[in-house]
């Protein structure tokens, strides 16, 4: 038999279990919440009945959910006995007001708060995730939820974030929340900030730097096959080597990449592509690969904003109609297209077709990569030939 501090202590424990706490925050068929408790066994009965009478009376006295008492017969019990047998609790707030915590009633009470006022789609990562708010002002978090819902692709339109302001926020508060935000951006578009960064996302000026990876497919124009190097550098009026330059969207493509004489690539830009606007690519021929997906055309347009020559590779309708089955997959968040972009007609149907299909995202290292190859080296020669 359980006595009621027992079971509050299980209770408490099942407030920490992410996945718990999920279903009985958010399912009604999780309700009622039946426990058992157990009756006294017959040598409890016979030899302490001291004991049996205070746990009687500690049930007597709850005052959460329904008690369940049954009449049970005892061999050693001249009268039968009426013992609590199940706890039945109906709501989550009688679950949290049962496990007998304080610091629980204050999560909940705080968990409650956000849910009713920020918005749904990130209660889910409030109920499961309580580092995120536990311990901190929830105006903060309310603040950075109203601000991630504000946000988006290239918004900050070059300006450093700590001057993104209009609701409320000082210029530190991105400082403070940098994590918070990329997680709270992440499920609005589906990984995308998380995987270009805050400052890349969001088209704002680094406050720290931004890496790109250089790779020498000429195997002769650098001292290194791969080299890191800062985006201000380049931007502040860095000389690079070689006749042609390859931008790719992400890194993860490195592998695709065949040996060019005088190429040398620029991988992981994201939506970070001011520094295309450096003299070092004036009058130089350059070609961009990205993902054929609303995002990767959206880059493309940004990256044609800085150099208007630029040619783009492996990103065109023919391409994608040809590889789509079995490898796009649901882009389910999709980048919007400004009015004044740079694509072309082609490029801009290209977006408009991929927007509107199911499965409208085909990654770059999901293409052949002979197909890649080969559109690489055609690229490669045909100015060569010139």
């Amino acid at each position: 038999m359980k006595s009621p501090s027992e079971l509050a202590a299980k209770l408490a424990r099942q407030w920490d279990n992410a996945d718990l706490r999920e279903q009985r925050l958010t399912q009604p068929q999780a309700w009622p919440l039946s426990l058992s408790i157990g009756k006294p066994g017959a040598a409890v009965i016979r030899n302490d009945l001291n004991r049996v009478r205070t746990h009687l009376q500690a049930w007597q006295a709850c005052p959460i959910g329904e008690v369940e008492w049954h009449t049970v017969s005892y061999r050693d019990a001249a009268d039968s006995i009426v013992v609590p047998l199940r706890w039945q609790l109906r709501s989550p707030s009688e679950w949290i007001a049962a496990s007998g915590q304080a610091s629980i009633t204050n999560e909940y009470e705080t968990l409650n708060e956000l849910c009713q006022k920020t918005n749904p789609r990130y209660h889910r990562l409030w109920m499961r995730q309580r580092s995120w708010w536990r311990g901190k002002p929830i105006d903060e978090i309310r603040l950075a939820s109203s601000l991630a819902d504000q946000l988006g692709p290239g918004c900050a339109a070059g300006a450093p974030l700590r001057t993104l302001s209009g609701i409320g926020n000082d210029t530190k508060f991105f400082e403070r929340n940098r994590a918070l935000l990329l997680a709270l951006l992440d499920l609005r578009f589906e990984g995308e900030a998380g995987k270009l960064g805050l400052e890349g996302f969001l088209g704002a000026m680094p406050e720290g730097e931004h890496w790109l990876l250089m790779a020498d497919l000429d195997g002769a124009l650098l001292p290194f096959e791969l080299l890191r190097v800062r985006a201000s550098e380049i931007e502040g009026g860095a000389i690079l080597p070689g006749q042609q330059f390859l931008v790719v969207e992400n890194e993860r493509c490195l592998f695709m990449l065949p040996k060019l004489p005088g190429v040398l690539a620029i991988l992981g830009s994201g939506l970070n592509l001011r520094w295309l606007s450096a003299p070092a690519f004036t009058d130089r021929e350059i070609a961009y690969w990205g993902d054929m997906d609303t995002w990767g055309l959206t880059m493309l347009s940004m990256a044609k904003s800085y150099r208007p020559n630029l040619r783009p590779l492996l990103m065109n309708r023919e391409l994608f109609d040809k590889y789509a089955e079995g490898r796009a997959v649901q882009e389910k968040s999709q980048a919007r297209l400004p009015m004044e972009h740079t694509l072309t007609k082609e490029e801009a149907d290209l977006f408009n077709h991929l927007a509107c299909r199911e499965n409208g995202r085909l990654e770059q290292e999901f293409l052949p990569a002979e197909i890649v190859g080969a559109s690489l080296k055609q690229w490669h020669e045909r100015y060569r030939a010139r």
